[in-house]
């Protein structure tokens, strides 16, 4: 079967020079990923995770080799066509949630839908939708202050898939949770990858996730590597 390749990294490397010590945190990285992929990139805190989704995403660049998103080279993109391209093509999901603390579950989902000028009906049957979906239908008005720590990050997911991106990058989406929501949480975005054909990106050190993932490589002082997984 022919698989559409996605995010393709060249010679990715980004260095970055902290006094006299000079830093490999994304080291030659050659990375293929493929459309529906479900991938988890494990390493302990510091080991370059973060550093390599803010560069697949266009937030921080390398220092060398590039990164072609959909046939395109970010590189050669502006800052304008690169927070376009993160609104309409990437949904994000952070440890600590990022939710706006003074605006309600469903007004959160609704905020990138209103940066992309979306109209205000769209917009609310949209994040009611996918909030339903979620089962968060009963906490629409609730602030995240009044949200339990797995419902935050539910809001989260809800709000990257708000304007249906091709990818979802998630970094270190368990870190916040405890054993056995972390493990909801991975079932639910495995079964978003499988059911609404989303490729995710996952960055953690939560080996749990191996159990779920379709592809889980390994990330240590900068260096990748993919391990072979045995499929059911």
């Amino acid at each position: 079967m022919n698989k559409t390749t996605v995010i393709e990294t060249q010679n990715l490397t980004r260095i970055f020079q902290m006094g006299e010590e000079t830093i490999r945190a994304v080291d030659n990285i050659n990375m293929s990923i493929n459309k529906e992929d479900f991938i988890a990139i494990l390493g302990p805190s510091g080991s370059g995770k973060s550093t390599l989704l803010n560069i697949i995403s266009g937030l921080d660049l390398p220092t060398s080799g590039s990164v072609v998103f959909e046939g395109k080279d970010l590189s050669q993109l502006s800052e304008k066509e690169l927070d376009k391209f993160r609104l309409y093509k990437i949904g994000f999901v952070f440890q600590n949630f990022n939710l706006m603390p003074v605006l309600s579950a469903l007004e959160n989902v609704m905020l990138p839908m209103e940066l992309a000028g979306r109209p205000k009906k769209y917009r609310e049957k949209r994040a009611i939708q996918l909030l339903s979906y979620l089962n968060l239908k009963k906490r629409l008005k609730h602030k995240p202050s009044q949200l339990s720590a797995g419902e935050q990050q539910r809001v989260s997911i809800a709000r990257a898939l708000a304007m249906d991106p091709s990818v979802i990058l998630a970094d270190e989406p368990t870190g916040n949770l405890d054993s056995k929501t972390s493990i909801e949480i991975i079932q639910l975005m495995r079964d978003l990858n499988i059911k609404e054909k989303k490729t995710f990106i996952i960055a953690t050190h939560d080996a749990n996730i191996t159990q779920f993932s379709s592809r889980v490589f390994h990330i240590i002082d900068g260096g990748l590597s993919e391990t072979k997984i045995n499929e059911n």
